[in-house]
């Protein structure tokens, strides 16, 4: 498939947690065509969205409206009208609409018990959404412990209060939530709702780098975590993807929000060393 121009970063801050921010390193300009160089890895998955339907040997929905631990407010069903594929790409839609209870709808997909993976390169190409109260994510949890000691690696965040920026963001016990070490990078005005970007992780034993478009925006390794807290990133951990409306770190939709609301997945690829 073609893929769309990767543009000028123009910004790296980090917001890193409990841990000296690490040294920002001048960033290159995009090559034109992104294509990561898999030499000396081993693709293992993938899924291309390639099909008709939404496959159930890779994706089970996550549904309901509990607010998700994070006063969100959206419902999520596993309907076609906030899931499914449409000329080769994943749609997750939130849709301003009264359901269950709630105002809005949307979809959140996970690979739990399906598609795990312990180390290896982690890279989904995604459009975001926009506007105030969105929050979209490509992100990663362990199934093995309740969170956080399980363990979550936030690939890719974005909230739309602040429209040009995504986030980078790893939790465990005793930095989670708000004391979670993280990042973010800001981009080109408006190339995360009009064009396309790889998000990535290369997650190995004792270190995890992020990477925007190729190019690597943050690190963490486990001297970086809070003294006293354990680093719980030595067993599998499953894909989520999901779009999520309002919370407390977003903020809610409000008269500039509109709807729906896409976050278009091109794939998904883990490859392992």
């Amino acid at each position: 498939m073609k893929r769309s121009a990767s543009l000028l970063i123009v910004g790296i801050l980090f917001l890193t947690a409990c841990a000296a921010p690490p040294k920002v390193v001048p960033t290159p300009i995009p090559t034109a065509t992104y294509a990561w160089n898999s030499e000396g890895w081993t693709f293992v998955w993938s899924d291309e969205f390639d099909g008709t339907t939404i496959d159930p040997k890779n994706w089970v929905f996550d549904k309901g409206g509990s607010g998700w631990g994070n006063a969100e407010l959206e419902y999520y069903t596993d309907r076609t009208e906030n899931a499914r594929i449409e000329n080769g790409m994943l749609v997750i839609e939130a849709r301003q609409e009264k359901y269950e209870g709630l105002p809005y709808t949307s979809a959140r997909l996970n690979s739990r018990k399906l598609q795990e993976f312990q180390y290896g390169h982690i890279e989904a190409r995604l459009k975001l959404p926009s506007g105030q109260g969105i929050w979209p994510a490509f992100w990663m949890l362990g199934g093995n412990a309740s969170w956080p000691m399980g363990g979550e690696i936030d690939i890719m965040e974005f909230i739309g209060k602040t429209p040009d920026t995504v986030y980078q963001t790893l939790h465990g016990p005793g930095y989670s939530g708000a004391k979670g070490i993280g990042s973010h990078i800001v981009l080109t005005a408006d190339t995360l709702k009009n064009d396309y970007h790889v998000f990535a992780v290369d997650w190995a034993p004792d270190e995890i780098h992020w990477f925007v478009d190729g190019q690597e925006v943050f690190k963490v390794t486990p001297d970086k975590i809070p003294a006293g807290s354990k680093w719980v990133f030595d067993h599998p951990l499953y894909i989520i993807l999901n779009v999520a409306v309002g919370g407390g770190w977003p903020g809610y939709p409000d008269e500039t929000t509109v709807f729906p609301q896409q976050m278009l997945v091109d794939y998904v690829r883990v490859y392992q060393k």
